[in-house]
């Protein structure tokens, strides 16, 4: 259990590295959706961090989870880091030389202008090149240092932002410098956190510099199928902003600004990807330490049950609260893509239930399986969009990502069990899923309509409704709970 809380611990703190940035980008989004022209300007964003998602996950090629995988290996051990730096590195500079040298094309192709991909490019570039070292300081247990240094990025990415936005106006000898568009403003700001921050994790380019062939081959096979995955992830997580702006039966301007106005409701439901990605953080490391250890099967099934139970209360509690915190991220104009926040909220809560039952085949060296999983789901996310995007608009990118994070998760759970016997607790898994998810939509679509949002009754009802999900899962969690908080 002491390995449990420790991997809690960690989580913890990875919560914090993710929730405290990503509550500063919830202002990001405040400023953007307040400053930038309008709709159509906050849209060209919102595809433009599309295009980003693709890159940075063709240009890591699956190579953080295979330095995981490699580096808590003892006989490859000491040759991990150098060769996993090494290889991001030339495959990052020779990217960044071409995307350069084609600049013009990737405006043509895009319908974006060079004024802005010039200045993304170098983003890409830098936050690729950050991706081995913050692998290792969370292989190495650094969680703190780790949240440390992400919020330090985005304090100084929205600082900047805000500053330009804001208080470029009062100097103008700075101002002249610098270009008109806020867009560009925007990315030159993203750029400026990026650049510092790989300056303060560069230290382990300069540890060793030793590249193992043989060493990076085994990496390669192991990490390509994550490359597939990823991608298909990334169409998962991208591609509905990208099929709207072609697909809607209107203008290009109002298609975009279509585009911006789902994005905002897309960002209203930031609660459940915190809470996933901060247990992903903790966990991915985790299940490769623990590979070994005899009873690493039921640690990985308490971890999944965990997940689910914490998951439950915190999508029911933050539906309830959502319309208290919309204000907070998005400015008046963009609201009226609330009703995709609970299929989104439950589309991230599916995902990380299928990320800590991807356990088997990262483990087994079986990340083919990933791939496969990944790309049948993001079939199903193109069909989806493509057939229902002209006849019910974004509802459909919303229904989209629900069901394909859905069958990855069913999926990866039924492939699974014949590859590794994990004793889940299927039974109390299932009960907290369906509770949680049948009240959050009862709650949001009936009960939010009928009182009234904001309403006294409907607070009421949706805290009575919080509290029975909190009452069944500590009735039937108590004593894994108990050993969770206890101090010794």
């Amino acid at each position: 259990m002491s390995s449990i809380k420790n991997l809690f611990k960690n989580t913890f703190i990875y919560g914090l590295a993710t929730v405290l940035p990503r509550l500063l980008t919830v202002l990001l989004t405040k400023l953007l959706t307040e400053y930038l022209p309008g709709k159509v300007e906050f849209g060209e964003v919102s595809i433009i961090f599309s295009y980003i998602i693709f890159a940075n996950v063709i240009l890591t090629y699956g190579m953080e989870t295979a330095f995981f995988r490699f580096y808590n290996d003892a006989s490859t051990k000491a040759k991990t880091l150098s060769t996993a730096l090494i290889s991001l590195l030339v495959s990052t500079i020779v990217f960044g030389a071409a995307a350069y040298l084609f600049i013009d094309q990737i405006e043509a192709a895009t319908e974006l202008s060079a004024q802005y991909w010039k200045w993304v490019i170098a983003i890409i570039v830098f936050d690729t090149l950050m991706v081995i070292p913050f692998a290792y300081m969370r292989v190495q247990g650094k969680s703190t240092s780790y949240a440390l240094i992400k919020l330090f990025n985005v304090v100084v990415s929205v600082g900047t932002t805000f500053l330009f936005f804001t208080a470029l106006k009062y100097f103008p000898a700075i101002e002249r410098l610098l270009p008109e568009d806020r867009i560009e403003l925007f990315f030159i700001a993203f750029l400026a956190a990026s650049f510092i921050t790989f300056l303060i994790v560069i230290k382990p380019y300069f540890i060793t510099w030793e590249f193992d062939i043989e060493l990076w081959k085994k990496m390669f096979t192991y990490g390509w199928p994550i490359l597939l995955a990823g991608f298909a992830f990334a169409i998962n997580e991208t591609v509905d902003k990208i099929l709207l702006q072609k697909l809607l039966p209107v203008g290009e301007e109002e298609a975009e600004g279509i585009v911006g106005v789902y994005t905002a409701g897309y960002r209203l439901a930031v609660g459940m990807t915190l809470y996933a990605q901060a247990f992903r953080l903790g966990v991915e490391p985790f299940f490769f330490s623990q590979s070994g250890d005899q009873n690493a099967t039921q640690q990985y099934a308490l971890i999944t049950k965990a997940f689910v139970a914490f998951g439950s209360v915190a999508l029911m509690a933050y539906v309830v609260l959502v319309d208290l915190i919309r204000p907070y991220i998005v400015k008046d104009g963009f609201e009226t893509a609330m009703e995709v926040v609970p299929l989104i909220l439950i589309a991230y809560f599916f995902s990380g239930i299928y990320q800590t039952l991807s356990v088997w085949y990262k483990i087994q060296d079986k990340t083919r399986y990933g791939a496969y999983i990944s790309i049948t789901a993001a079939v199903l996310t193109i069909l989806v969009n493509v057939l229902l995007i002209p006849h019910i608009g974004y509802m459909a990118s919303a229904y989209a990502t629900c069901a394909a994070y859905a069958l990855m998760m069913v999926v990866s759970y039924l492939i699974g069990r014949k590859h590794l016997a994990v004793p889940y607790d299927v039974k109390n898994i299932l009960l907290y899923l369906t509770l949680s998810i049948s009240l959050s939509l009862v709650f949001f679509y009936s009960v939010r309509e009928g009182f009234g949002i904001e309403s006294w009754q409907t607070y009421l009802v949706g805290a009575l409704m919080t509290l029975v999900i909190i009452a069944v899962v500590s009735l039937r969690e108590k004593e894994i709970i108990y050993k969770i908080i206890k101090r010794k």
